[in-house]
Formats: structure tokens, sequence, C-alpha cells
């Protein structure tokens, strides 16, 4: 028997099978007590030799669609025996568990073969190794499943379901084959070409839906085995790489936007007064590009690549790079730099949730935000300047600021945000100036006299008109600070110290949160430390803030925003202006 097994005389052998078995049967039947030994080893040769039969016939069935050598006629006699022992199944003697179950097993692992086989290249040897080997998978599959459907089928019964057992056995394979693929796929190219197979083209006709298949394939299910989590690990892996993708490209369109207009100075374009850069265009390209090609796939990609992009767009804004540029706010076109990103960002929320349009809006504050800093961080180097002994003796840091904020007034007024965000900026950097103006005055750190309070108390009305005639022109809504510089230059000014009590209402009058602090900090710097006049005033002050109490306007917070520094020593060693 073990002869015939071996040289694939399975039906013979089968038969020589069932004359042992049903001779150990017989026995079994009249077995003594003092011959259960010998039964027991029949028993085991005979299981032995079905062991043998079955290996057999799973080998021919493993090796039958992918070896054109073996026989029908060894495919027949393989199908016979099955169907035999499946009959015999529940008689004494034979193997146990199923021999179809064996043979659908034999059939998964025959395909797992095919699908092992294919050849897979080195990313090193080709750029579109994944889409090729996909692409040989599919081909591999199609030619295997037609020699199923055109000559395994022919070699069983139709209650083996020869085809269908195939079919399912390739989702299983194929599934598995792709989780293996998918530890290795790190670009972005090659992520689109696996969610691209696994979701669209391996139902498709170049597989699945291939004539050739038809029409058995139609009655049957196209569904992927995947392992749970897989297609999502893919689309955020692929997600993933969109965003570096993005964020890369954003830097280069940065560059090139700073080499082109910012090291070679040139001047920016206008278009109907306002700053044109084609900045957007280059970043909606980009992104429309990923977008269009994700939808390829299916819509809930398309939807999350839309997200990715806008998580990147928002953070342009505020990444370090942007803000290089941002610093360059001096030299004109930073605000349709900054901005362009978040008008890119409304057309997408446009095209995605419709829950979140006020989103873009929530950007945008972001991207005055940057703005601001960016004006912040050319102002602030003469803002520090102001109220020190080279400001008494010469205004070139003031022209420094003056001009400065000049040009920014100008870019406010050709940016492309609507009028009212313009404004926005414009009153926020009004008020930035003026509380750093302001500011330098309440440190403490010099003390003007021998008279040279005048000449400080001019200097600081005469600037914060200048500076104030800027914001005017911006259309700032907080006029209320206008009055500060006059309020302020009075109590430095004044010749005879005891008028000073006189010109207190004003400045509690127009800023409700002028405090002891900062009328210590002003008389400090006109040079008055101490003395009776200095007590008169501060009982004159604390009068005055009883009798107004809350009766200003709340709103108009400056003063809390400003740190005082009071030196109470007497006998201060401050440094002079003369």
């Amino acid at each position: 028997i073990s002869k015939l097994i071996e040289m694939e005389e399975l039906a013979e052998a089968h038969l020589h099978l069932l004359a042992l078995r049903q001779e150990f049967q017989q026995e079994r039947s009249r077995c003594a007590e003092d011959a259960l030994m010998e039964l027991a080893k029949k028993e085991k040769d005979l299981s032995l030799l079905y062991g043998d039969l079955r290996k057999k016939a799973e080998a021919v069935v493993r090796d039958s669609n992918s070896q054109r050598s073996v026989s029908r006629d060894l495919l027949l006699q393989v199908a016979r025996v099955i169907q035999e022992e499946e009959r015999r199944a529940e008689e004494p003697g034979g193997l146990p568990g199923s021999w179809m179950e064996s043979w659908r097993q034999a059939v998964g692992e025959g395909v797992q073969v095919t699908v092992g086989s294919v050849l897979l290249e080195q990313k090193e040897q080709n750029v579109s190794w994944l889409a090729v080997h996909l692409a040989r998978l599919g081909q591999a599959m199609v030619e295997d499943l037609e020699g199923v459907r055109t000559r395994l089928r022919r070699c069983y019964p139709p209650s083996s379901r020869v085809f269908s057992t195939y079919v399912s056995s390739y989702h299983s394979a194929v599934g598995q084959h792709l989780k293996e693929l998918e530890a290795q796929t790190t670009e972005l190219k090659d992520l689109f070409a696996l969610l691209n197979w696994t979701v669209n083209e391996y139902k498709s006709e170049r597989v699945l839906a291939s004539a050739s298949l038809q029409p058995h394939m139609s009655e049957e299910s196209r569904e992927l085995r995947l392992e749970d989590g897989l297609l999502e690990r893919l689309k955020d892996k692929y997600c993933c790489r969109v965003k570096e993708e993005t964020r890369s490209s954003l830097d280069r369109i940065l560059n090139l936007q700073d080499e082109d207009l910012w090291r070679e100075r040139r001047t920016p374009e206008e278009e109907d007064g306002l700053l044109c850069s084609h900045i957007h265009m280059d970043i909606w390209t980009t992104v429309e590009g990923k977008i269009q090609v994700s939808g390829q796939i299916d819509a809930q990609l398309k939807e999350k690549v839309i997200r990715s992009c806008m998580d990147e767009l928002k953070r342009f804004p505020r990444r370090p790079s942007c803000g290089d540029a941002a610093a360059a706010c001096g030299r004109s076109g930073c605000g349709a730099t900054i901005t362009s990103p978040t008008s890119t960002a409304s057309l997408l929320y446009s095209k995605s949730d419709p829950n979140l349009k006020e989103q873009p809006d929530k950007e945008m504050v972001f991207s005055k935000i940057r703005l601001l800093q960016a004006a912040h961080g050319q102002l602030q180097p003469y803002l520090r300047r102001m109220m020190t002994r080279k400001w008494m003796t010469s205004d070139e840091d003031f022209q420094q600021l003056h001009s400065r904020t000049e040009s920014l007034a100008q870019q406010c007024s050709l940016m492309r945000p609507a009028p009212a965000q313009r404004q926005e900026l414009a009153t926020r950097l009004h008020y930035h100036v003026v509380r750093e103006y302001v500011g330098q005055l309440m440190k403490g750190n010099y003390s003007c006299k021998n008279r040279k309070h005048e000449k400080a108390a001019e200097k600081i009305r005469r600037q914060s008109e200048k500076l104030g005639d800027v914001f005017k022109d911006m259309t700032s809504t907080h006029e209320w600070l206008h009055h500060v510089g006059e309020d302020l230059s009075h109590l430095v000014g004044l010749k005879n110290e005891r008028d000073i009590k006189n010109h207190l209402q004003p400045v509690v009058e127009h800023y409700p949160d002028f405090s002891r602090k900062h009328l210590l900090a002003v008389l400090s710097f006109r040079g008055l430390q101490r003395g009776r006049e200095h007590r008169l005033i501060l009982r004159s002050f604390a009068e005055v803030k009883k009798t107004l109490g809350g009766s200003g306007d709340k709103s108009r917070v400056l003063f809390s925003d400003i740190p005082a520094t009071v030196n109470t020593d007497c006998l201060s060693q401050l440094p002079t202006c003369f």
C-alpha cells in the first residue's frame, strides 16, 4: 500500500486500505482479550497508512494548480478518496478529522504558495516596486482562478464548491500578504498604490471582476479578509505622509518666496490697491493635487486628507519659518504671505464638513497674532530706548520708531483681510505701541532734574501726537488712547509742582486704572521724589480717586497692563538726565 501511495496509484491504494479497514472492523467485533495487543498494532498500521494517503492527497491538491503536470486522473482519484472517506467518517479504523477540511487547508496552502511566489523587487531596484508587485499579484490570481474554473472544477463533485473555496482562500492569503506589505510601506506613492489596490483594484475588472472569471465570480464575495484595523492604519499612515509632504511643500514655497521677494528686495505686486502674492495659488495647487488623488480611493480618505491639509495650513501662520518671513515686515508683503494659507484653508473648509465653517475665522485670528508678533518684534528695540538719557538728547530712535510704525500702517492698508480685520490689527497695534511707550516712563530707571522735565514733557506730547496721527489714519478704534500723551506731559512738564494737583482728575477720568504707583513713577521721572509737595500730590490723588469712584469707563484698560517700579529709598541714586 505504501508503494502504491508513493507511485500515486491512490485509487488502488485506497481499495487495499478499505479492505484492511474492513478486516480490522471484523476482528475488532469478535476480538478476545488475549488478542487486544495484536488488534492495537493493526489499528496503528492502518492509521499510518491512512496518514500517508492523506498527506499525498494534500500534496496533490496543494500543487494541482501551480504545477500543470498534475494529471486530471490523479485529481479524480483524490476527489473519489475524499468523497468515500467523508461517507465512512463514522466507521472505526479511519483518521480523525474531516477529509474535506484537510482538502480546504491544502487549497489554502497552495494559494499561499502562489501569492508568496509573486516577484517582489527591492525598493532600491525599482521606484514603483509595490505598484508593479500588486499588478503581478492580480495577474497571478486571475490566471490561477482561470485554471480552477476551466480545469480543476471538473475534477470534483459540485458539492465541493471548488471555485468558491479557491476564491475564499485568496481572500485570506492576500489579506495576510497585504498586512506584511503594510509594514514595509512608508512612501506616499506606495501607500497610495497599496490602498488603491486594496479598496478598488482587487474588486475591479483587473482582478476579481475579470471577464475571464465570469459568470462564476458574479456569485462570489469580493471582500478581502483584512486584519481588523489594517485599512484604517493604512489610511492613517497615508494622511500622516500627506501632512509631512504638505509641510515640506509649504517650506519650499516659503523659501522660494523668500528668495524671490525678500533677498532680492523686489517690491511686491499690487492688485486693486492691495498686496498681491501668488503664493496662495502655489499652496492651493499643492493641496488640491493631494485631495484629488486621495479621492480616487474613496470619499472617506478624501475627507481625512482634507482635514490633514487643513491641519498643516492652520499651523502655517504659527510656524517658525513663517515667523522668519513675517519678521521682515519692514519689507512689505508679509501680510499676503501669512494669510494666504488661511485663505486656502477657508476654501478647504467649504469643501469639507459644513459644521466647521467657523474654523477659518479662528485660523485668521492666529494669522493676525503672528502678524502682530512680527510687528512687535520690529518696533520693540526702538520702544525700549524711549525715556532714556539718549532719548532726551536725540530723536533718532523715535524717528526710527515712527518710520516703522508708518510702514506697518501702510502694509495694513494693503493687506487682503476684510476692512474690519485690518482695523482690528490697527487697534491692537495701537494699544501695544502706546502701552510700551508709556511703560518706559513707568520703569523708574531715569529721573529728569534741573528743569529738564519741561523738555521731556514736550517730547512726550509731540511724539504721542505723531504716533496718534498714524493710528488715526489706520482707523484704530481706541481713540481713548490719544489722551495719554497729553495727560502725562502735563504731570511731567508743569513748572509749578503745586499745579500738578489740579491736573490729576483728567488722568483718572480718562484712565480709571491709573494707580498711586503709576503716579509715583511719573513724579519720580519728573524729579519729584519726596518732600511736602510730593505728599500733598499723593493726598490729592487719593481724594480724586475716592471722589470719582467707579465712574470711569472700566473697559479702558491701559495702566493695569503696565507695571510701575517705585523706588521708596529717599537716598535713591537714580541716573539723572542732564
